[in-house]
């Protein structure tokens, strides 16, 4: 176990390299100079070669990125062209709002969406299973922020259930925390849960035509057993796997969510660091991205070897 999750954790290190590779030559490839910005619209070509020293934008782009990508080592990502604040401290102040709202979409998406995908398979090409189908496609052709808006005005703007906007820290209590993060959080859940449900059902689906499944059956366990102790218990894998992937475009959620729900986390922050070309922050935060979905790739890869031992080898 521990030699395969080595592995998965060496080879992880090549393409987080590569990430690192692409993520600054994109950057820094885009038109505009921040010197420029940085220095407005009455600085004089001194005033700009200063900057551009300071920054050390006047080197070679090989040198820039030897110079930035050891330091990355390091943990340390350099400062904001704007607050002059060091982006490690930016990433840790924004992180909180992002984690929750993350961890509540992805309690919200496995408790509704892996129960409505079974239970779709079980009534297969019935009522239940075309409305929960239909659901699915709903939740693929939505975008986000629709979604969003639409629960806003029902929830908050109607049914005054919920704030409109805002993050509440969980330094006021966690439900408080919870019921500033329930609607962002539902909002991607909607989409994420149709991806998952519909992986579900075709998983459970075909488990419902083993062998076992009819033994079971035959002895006369109930349909919830048979269901969700012994179909379920098959398909982990490839649920799993799905929920990393979805794991992977919900931080293009989170960036579009954070923006319609003024939340204050990672997501916002790079939204404003994309308009403002603050190139340390940009980097900084696709750089932690990428470092999140390796981690994922790696915790789904160590899940596969506890559920399905012939993984290991």
């Amino acid at each position: 176990m521990l030699r395969y999750c080595a592995a998965r954790l060496l080879a992880g290190i090549p393409t987080l390299l590569l990430v690192s590779i692409f993520i600054f030559s994109l950057i820094h490839l885009t038109p505009g100079d921040p010197a420029v910005l940085l220095a407005g619209d009455n600085a004089t070509p001194a005033q700009v070669e200063a900057i551009r020293a300071r920054l050390k934008l006047d080197l070679p782009l090989w040198e820039q990125f030897s110079i930035w990508f050891a330091d990355a080592m390091r943990l340390n990502l350099g400062s904001s062209i704007y607050s002059g604040k060091p982006v490690t401290e930016l990433i840790a102040q924004r992180i909180e709002p992002t984690l929750m709202l993350s961890l509540t979409t992805l309690v919200m998406t496995v408790c509704f969406s892996i129960p409505l995908g079974a239970i779709a398979a079980w009534r297969a090409n019935s009522l239940v299973d075309r409305l929960a189908m239909g659901f699915a496609v709903a939740g693929f052709s939505i975008p986000v922020f629709v979604i969003a808006y639409v629960l806003v005005y029902i929830f908050a703007v109607e049914l005054r259930l919920f704030p409109v906007q805002g993050y509440k820290p969980l330094s006021g209590g966690l439900l408080t925390t919870l019921h500033s993060v329930t609607l962002p959080a539902l909002s991607l859940a909607l989409v994420f849960s149709a991806l998952i449900a519909r992986v579900t059902r075709a998983s459970v689906l075909d488990a419902l035509g083993e062998n076992y499944i009819r033994t079971a059956r035959a002895k006369g366990l109930s349909a919830p057993r048979i269901l969700f102790l012994h179909a379920l218990k098959s398909v982990g894998v490839p649920v799993i796997t799905v929920v990393g992937i979805g794991l992977a475009t919900l931080i293009g959620g989170v960036v579009v969510t954070e923006s319609v729900f003024n939340i204050p986390g990672i997501g916002r922050l790079t939204v404003d660091a994309i308009t403002r070309r603050d190139y340390p922050v940009i980097q900084g935060v696709i750089l932690f991205f990428s470092v999140s979905l390796i981690l994922i790739n790696l915790i789904v890869d160590m899940s596969y070897a506890l559920i399905d031992p012939r993984v290991k080898g």
